[in-house]
């Protein structure tokens, strides 16, 4: 009678662990975004390359067409993650590597320790006052935690070049760093609002993590794309604020308010135009 009892809760507990394993929050298991390859480059002969201009240009996650790489904030929903939450994961289990926020050549790789403190993780001794006789005075350790959510745009570098072999203009992304407002060191943001990089992806690196992780699509949620797809296919709104040039200096550093957005936009054009000057008709 005892083992029939035990048989009995086994297969009852058996049950009820497999049954919340085979929840499907879905109508279809989603096979096709997780298996994905990623779709190699064409091979690239420096011979072949007659023009090339690095740039380096800010994706600013407030504007919209952008949302799907600042959305769910703080791992809101197990469905997808945001992309400075996919970095980040990526980071601790080791299968992607962080490079210092001031080295975008990627020579120095960084700990997520120093990613959180350079974020505003840190401890503080605070003087604290008992509210209770004889009210004598205390010391106190608060911790500030970093917080992703902070992320207000990223920082992208890459290289325009024209393939004479196949006779295009075609872009790569070397790498890209997501960006913070810069705070003193009782947490408070800096007058000016500076923007500065959190740490530098290498972007080949991460092609294969971008390329298996989905990326909110307003218009079909059967057909999300990858963040490798919003990467590759430009689907994204930015605006260049460094051109690669003799002095090494920002468009900030000679043009003032809306004259550097002319200034992008110049950049821009002249690319355009370097691509149409090669034809005739």
């Amino acid at each position: 009678m005892k083992v029939r009892i035990l048989l009995f809760f086994i297969a009852l507990f058996s049950g009820t662990s497999l049954f919340a394993q085979n929840v499907l929050d879905g109508v279809y298991v989603k096979e096709h975004t997780v298996t994905r390859r990623v779709i190699p480059y064409p091979y690239l002969r420096e011979a072949d390359v007659m023009w090339s201009k690095r740039i380096w240009r800010v994706i600013d996650l407030n504007e919209k067409i952008n949302l799907p790489l600042k959305y769910p904030l703080s791992k809101a929903t197990s469905d997808r993650k945001s992309l400075i939450d996919l970095c980040l994961d990526a980071i601790k289990e080791g299968s992607l590597t962080a490079y210092n926020a001031t080295d975008d050549e990627f020579t120095s790789p960084i700990t997520m320790k120093e990613i959180e403190a350079r974020g505003g993780a840190k401890s503080d001794t605070v003087r604290m006052q008992r509210p209770d006789p004889p009210y004598d005075e205390y010391d106190t350790i608060v911790a500030r935690e970093f917080d992703p959510d902070k992320v207000i745009s990223y920082r992208v570098k890459e290289d325009w070049f024209f393939d004479k072999q196949r006779s295009v203009m075609d872009v790569r992304i070397i790498g890209f760093a997501p960006m913070i407002f810069a705070v003193d060191e009782f947490g408070n943001v800096r007058e000016g609002n500076i923007k500065t990089p959190l740490f530098w992806i290498y972007y080949p690196e991460a092609r294969k993590l971008l390329a298996n992780a989905e990326a909110f699509n307003r218009e079909n949620d059967a057909e999300r794309r990858s963040f490798d797809d919003i990467f590759q296919k430009r689907m994204f709104s930015s605006y260049i604020f460094k051109e690669a040039n003799v002095y090494d200096r920002r468009i900030e550093d000679y043009r003032q308010g809306i004259a550097q957005l002319y200034e992008s936009e110049r950049i821009k054009e002249e690319i355009t135009n370097f691509e149409h000057d090669l034809w005739e008709f």
